[in-house]
């Protein structure tokens, strides 16, 4: 008999706990499966250190776990999966130079995860920056440190108060803990570069009515209030309405100065789930408890792409998290299994462990096991539970080294030369690339709003010439 193939699309939490379990299953019931894992990535991201990424607290090397290192016996292919075809069980990826190829499968999964989700706010897809990737963490980063160095030099006091100011939109986990890093920078920058205290400004732009709705109004509270003490300001209730180079304009009317917008307001299903054509739950593919795809046999999904019902609360289905994905990865390789015969199935049931939210040096907020915690006993709890889902010894050894040095010694404040525009564009930098009769038109407006770009930083560079 011919091996069985099974295709893993993707290598986000739910892909990579999919291989790695399933992986283990099969050679220990001594199957000659085939598993084959497609990514245009070559590593897992953990997502949740894009923060301190971003505001430079760790080595984004480390924030990347090697699938070779930890997926021995897994077939690898790094590509963008174009399409997948029902009938035939087949589907189609491009390479990174942009080669078809096909391959075939008797068992599909489906974790291509999420990207940024975008609304029709002009100038938003040119001018904001995501945080979904290490590419946009690094741009992000590199990107302020150059607007500090411009504002120091820069004699027109209008724009050097913008290139100090910086506005982030959406206030989940991501987004509290992104501001809360660059809070940590800003401190820096007043020392470094000779800056007023209260000279950089960090604004929170919310949509919702409060901070973190995901958290408890007690921890939000406590959030909250350590944020304003740092001098973060709040913006509730509103929203972009454009953004520009230099400003935004929210829906209230309120125009900010500003030249960095960063935008982590959600996501939305990677685009190869509308590709496929199968039935939607709010944008996710729809899927049974037991993460099979209605319909198809051997077809399953799991992750930030699936609608998963949330078994523990009628008629809901579970939030795109980590701590989601990763249990469902391990859902996903059992159910697998046991389609081939190998042990039995069930459904997907989550029991929620807590959350844990790092609001930069010397605090965090924390509910293990509901138990409300913050300061530095929500630290502890909340590096600690990191270093143990990371899912590689080298990696945690090096984040641990990192936590220790930043306890030691103040973050350094130097870029590392990653500040083109187009490297952390939403699309092009969230491990999804249009087709290629698409993508000259976007290549050639890359590179012009690269050229522009380095034109006003030549030109904000020697302000007696141009004032």
């Amino acid at each position: 008999m011919p091996p069985v193939r099974i295709a893993i699309v993707g290598s986000g939490f739910a892909g990579f706990e999919c291989a790695r379990r399933l992986s283990k299953l099969l050679r220990r019931h001594g199957s000659n499966a085939v598993v084959t894992l497609i990514s245009p990535v070559d590593y897992l991201l953990y997502t949740p250190l894009l923060p301190e990424v971003a505001g430079g607290a760790t080595d984004p090397r480390f924030a990347t776990v090697p699938l070779n290192d930890r997926l021995p016996g897994v077939q690898l292919i790094r590509a963008y999966v174009d399409s997948v075809d029902l009938s035939q069980r087949s589907l189609r990826c491009r390479d990174q130079e942009n080669m078809t190829h096909e391959l075939s499968w008797d068992r599909l999964v489906l974790t291509p995860g999420s990207i940024s989700r975008l609304f029709d706010i002009p100038g938003l897809a040119e001018h904001g920056r995501g945080l979904k990737s290490t590419a946009q963490a690094l741009f992000l980063r590199d990107h302020i440190i150059e607007q500090f160095e411009l504002a120091r030099i820069d004699e027109n006091r209008e724009r050097a108060a913008a290139r100090k100011t910086i506005v982030v939109v959406g206030s989940s986990y991501s987004g509290t803990e992104l501001i809360a890093q660059l809070c940590a920078m800003a401190s820096v920058a007043v020392h470094d570069f000779g800056f007023e205290p209260g000279d950089v400004r960090l604004i929170l732009v919310e949509r919702s009515g409060r901070l973190m709705p995901e958290l408890g109004p007690e921890l939000a509270a406590r959030t909250e209030q350590v944020l304003k003490r740092r001098g973060v300001q709040f913006l509730t209730g509103v929203t972009l309405s454009r953004v520009a180079a230099d400003h935004v304009i929210l829906t209230d009317g309120t125009r900010i100065g500003t030249y960095t917008v960063a935008w982590v307001a959600g996501v939305v299903a990677s685009p190869l789930i509308a590709a496929t054509g199968l039935p939607t739950v709010k944008g996710r593919l729809k899927v049974g408890s037991d993460l099979r795809v209605p319909g198809f046999d051997g077809v399953f999904a799991g992750g930030d792409a699936a609608a998963v019902p949330d078994v523990t609360k009628p008629n809901a289905i579970t939030p795109p998290t980590a701590q989601h994905a990763t249990r469902q990865g391990k859902v996903l390789a059992r159910n697998v299994a046991a389609s081939l015969g190998y042990g039995s199935a069930r459904e997907y049931r989550h029991r929620d462990l807590g959350t844990v939210v790092d609001l930069g040096p010397g605090f965090a907020v924390a509910n293990p096991l509901n138990i409300q915690l913050s300061g530095f006993a929500a630290k502890f709890v909340t590096r600690l539970y990191h270093l143990y889902a990371i899912p590689r010894n080298a990696n945690r050894w090096a984040v641990a080294l990192g936590y220790l040095t930043n306890i030691l010694f103040v973050r350094p404040l130097v870029s590392i030369g990653f500040a083109q525009p187009s490297w952390a564009r939403f699309s092009a930098s969230e491990e999804f690339m249009p087709a290629p009769s698409a993508m000259q038109p976007l290549d050639e407006q890359m590179y012009a709003d690269d050229l522009r770009y380095q034109e006003a930083s030549d030109r904000a560079a020697a302000p007696s010439q141009s004032d």
